[in-house]
């Protein structure tokens, strides 16, 4: 969930037409119509990606009159179906994956099982990446691989960043290497997955 009081605005007289705008925001609201940015006030979640890498200061942020809420409903889809998607992915249901939003797995993998097929439709129905835009694409790619799709980048696009090895990605042969110098991966992957298969509450 995520209040949205703010709105993208662009001063066109100021803005010197980088694009830098267009390639930052989490959810494609900015393109570039006769070189210089248009804001899609429908998509704009106001994360302030655009007015903090303005090089000329062409962007603010404008105080809606009236703010609205993003979020989407987890309890009107089967409890197993989302508790199943999350476990997939490697979540407990209840983990947050994003603390700038404050969005929880479940309500990623309702997002997704709802149609968000991608990372950006995710961040505009949750909020998910809506705040420092950097660590939260991973929760949101390892959910979509988690129920079959595999997204591409969008065209230009700067914030989308690679997924890092869980216990659960890391080789065999770098297991057997280091196994005598006092890691435990085979232990540390037992507890790992019985937190995230316990029960909700």
């Amino acid at each position: 969930m995520k209040l949205v009081a703010y709105l993208a605005t662009v001063d066109r007289d100021v803005c010197a037409g980088c694009r830098i705008c267009s390639k930052v925001c989490p959810t494609l609201a900015i393109t570039i119509v006769e070189k210089k940015p248009v804001v899609d006030a429908a998509r704009c979640v106001a994360c302030g990606n655009c007015e903090q890498r303005c090089e000329s200061r062409a962007i603010t942020l404008e105080k809606l009159p009236a703010p609205h809420v993003i979020t989407v409903a987890v309890d009107d889809l089967p409890r197993e179906q989302v508790d199943a998607l999350c476990i997939r992915a490697g979540f407990h249901p209840s983990q947050i994956v994003c603390f700038c939003s404050n969005t929880r797995a479940e309500e990623v993998a309702a997002a997704i099982i709802k149609g968000a097929h991608s990372p950006e439709e995710i961040t505009l129905r949750t909020g998910l990446r809506s705040g420092c835009s950097v660590e939260c694409i991973e929760p949101a790619l390892r959910l979509l691989q988690a129920y079959g799709i595999t997204p591409t980048p969008p065209k230009g696009g700067w914030q989308w960043y690679g997924l890092t090895p869980t216990l659960k990605e890391i080789p065999e042969a770098v297991k057997a290497k280091y196994s005598n110098h006092g890691f435990c991966f085979e232990e540390d992957l037992k507890i790992l997955e019985s937190v995230v298969a316990s029960e909700r509450r």
